[in-house]
């Protein structure tokens, strides 16, 4: 099975993603771990990520799934989740041609829906009643990164609709309800 998890920041992507991971034994990808792994393993992918980071310049789209396509097969026969991951058009094409060659295919695009002021509410709450609130929670920095999805990341919606894999979840409800729904979803996957 393998899964992508989209939806804006906040969005609670990355808790659905350890529910999956633990009850279906899927193996999480990050590329932002990825990378870290890479660099600190010092693999000629790393080597070449971390030149390009040392120049303040992002990873390359190849590289990226390069990275993924070692990782897949170095753990084939399990599946899959996406969180974060593709980012751009490109990216999720070469997803695509990547999987192809490995003989595998995407299942299921999942997008958690949360409008902007909900998740600006959520973070500023987050920030109010939590001790461990992330370095870039809060309200300037989560509307920029909104503003990146919308111009970048959202744009991939209409490539996943056309191939009748993208469902919407509303994610304004509680985690349960929307792990729930997530759930219904995967069990069709599991019958076929």
């Amino acid at each position: 099975m393998i899964i992508i998890l989209f939806g804006p920041p906040g969005a609670g992507k990355g808790t659905q993603a350890e529910r999956l991971v633990d009850k279906h034994n899927l193996m999480q990808l990050s590329t932002g771990d990825m990378l870290r792994d890479a660099i600190a393993r010092g693999s000629d992918l790393g080597i070449k990520a971390k030149a390009i980071m040392d120049k303040g310049e992002l990873v390359s789209d190849g590289i990226i799934i390069s990275m993924i396509s070692e990782k897949i097969q170095g753990n084939k026969g399990r599946g899959f989740i996406f969180d974060g991951f593709p980012r751009n058009l490109e990216q999720a094409k070469a997803l695509d041609v990547m999987l192809e060659k490995l003989s595998l295919s995407l299942d299921l695009v999942i997008e958690i829906v949360v409008k902007d002021d909900v998740l600006i509410n959520r973070i500023e709450k987050r920030v109010r009643e939590s001790q461990h609130a992330r370095s870039d929670d809060n309200e300037e920095v989560l509307k920029n990164r909104l503003n990146v999805y919308h111009q970048s990341t959202e744009k991939i919606k209409p490539y996943y609709v056309a191939q009748k894999k993208l469902v919407k979840i509303d994610g304004i409800r509680s985690i349960e309800q929307v792990s729930n729904e997530i759930e219904g979803y995967i069990v069709d996957i599991v019958k076929q």
